[in-house]
């Protein structure tokens, strides 16, 4: 398949700009695998399409504020996004600016902090912080929450509890797991009083997962790298889930790359390291079963996850559904079940 395959047009009000006052108050399209058929539910009708047997895989990864503002030895206006840090003084970071920084080149960040650009690190650049303070307290000082590109606003108070999931445990993302975000403690309540088991993975996802493809012949993308870890006690949990003859039921496509990506000898097994593993239609599914996730840009490689699970068909028709009745898209929008 090529990239033009996954284009849609999406008209520019469906994209949620903020989220609704409930994280529960969403709505939630559910698509058949096998049917293709789909059926228009609320979110909160989430609990009455799992049962005992099954198993949700959470993505426990947390949202660093990760967004700064500078300027150079110039005057000029400079905007970093951590992608990762290294240690307690150095980062991974995109780098916005009317002319490209050099290496050495002084940025000076609010409240007296700054950094120095240390050099390339293929499109992205390496940060030097000097500060007695370690870089995650800087980020906490003078971040700001690291809002997708198409939300068009500057982020707020209500984005720093918004743009994080309630079960946030491993700092190191620079954007939400959207799935995740639907869920508040009453639910997780109502899962847990169901007797509806939980697991978690962690990937911490990049900037990269923003990025259209910019090749039409998808066997020559380059997939960006996130960091990942699947503990032996949620392989514990998958296997004792398929013994019971229950689904296991990943939360958003990071959970589903998570668990993918530990399942490429053939099972899954525990793991931790950077995945670029790319998922296409034609592709194998080893240990997910079901899925629930948000609506994704035109043209992504989420986009090309989902119809890999669901069937390219059946997700194009299910996204043109979506669309005729005015669901509301990407991060702060709607969901999608996809189950047999």
């Amino acid at each position: 398949m090529k990239k033009s395959d996954f284009t849609y047009q999406l008209p520019e009000e469906l994209i949620a700009q903020k989220p609704l006052p409930e994280r529960h108050a969403s709505r939630l399209l559910c698509v058949n695998k096998q049917t293709g058929q789909s059926a228009d539910k609320q979110f909160a009708d989430f609990i009455d399409l799992i049962d005992e047997r099954d198993l949700l895989v959470f993505n426990d990864t947390k949202v660093i504020p990760a967004r700064l503002f500078g300027t150079k030895a110039t005057g000029g206006k400079v905007e970093i996004l951590i992608e990762r840090i290294l240690d307690d003084n150095h980062a991974i970071a995109l780098v916005r600016a009317s002319k490209t920084p050099k290496e050495g080149a002084l940025i000076r960040l609010d409240k007296g902090y700054c950094c120095t650009v240390q050099g390339r690190a293929d499109d992205m650049f390496r940060l030097e912080f000097k500060s007695n303070a370690h870089l995650p307290h800087i980020l906490e000082q003078i971040g700001h929450i690291p809002l997708p590109p198409y939300i068009n606003r500057v982020d707020d108070e209500a984005d720093v509890s918004r743009y994080q999931s309630v079960f946030a445990k491993h700092a190191g993302a620079v954007a939400a797991p959207t799935a995740s975000l639907h869920f508040d403690l009453a639910m997780m309540e109502k899962i847990k009083a169901k007797g509806v088991a939980t697991a978690y993975v962690t990937l911490h996802v990049g900037s990269g997962t923003f990025q259209p493809v910019r090749v039409e012949d998808l066997s020559q993308h380059i997939m960006h790298k996130e960091c990942y870890s699947v503990l032996p006690e949620t392989v514990a949990a998958v296997q004792e889930t398929r013994a019971r003859g229950g689904r296991v039921i990943a939360i958003g496509t990071t959970a589903v790359r998570a668990l993918e990506s530990a399942s490429q000898a053939g099972r899954l097994e525990p793991g931790f390291g950077d995945t670029d593993l790319f998922i296409t239609p034609g592709y194998q599914f080893k240990s997910v079963d079901a899925m629930l996730t948000n609506f994704h840009l035109p043209e992504s490689t989420l986009l090309m996850l989902v119809a890999a699970f669901v069937g390219y068909q059946p997700m194009m028709d299910a996204y043109q559904h979506a669309i005729n009745q005015s669901y509301r898209f990407f991060s702060y929008g709607d969901a999608m079940f996809l189950s047999e």
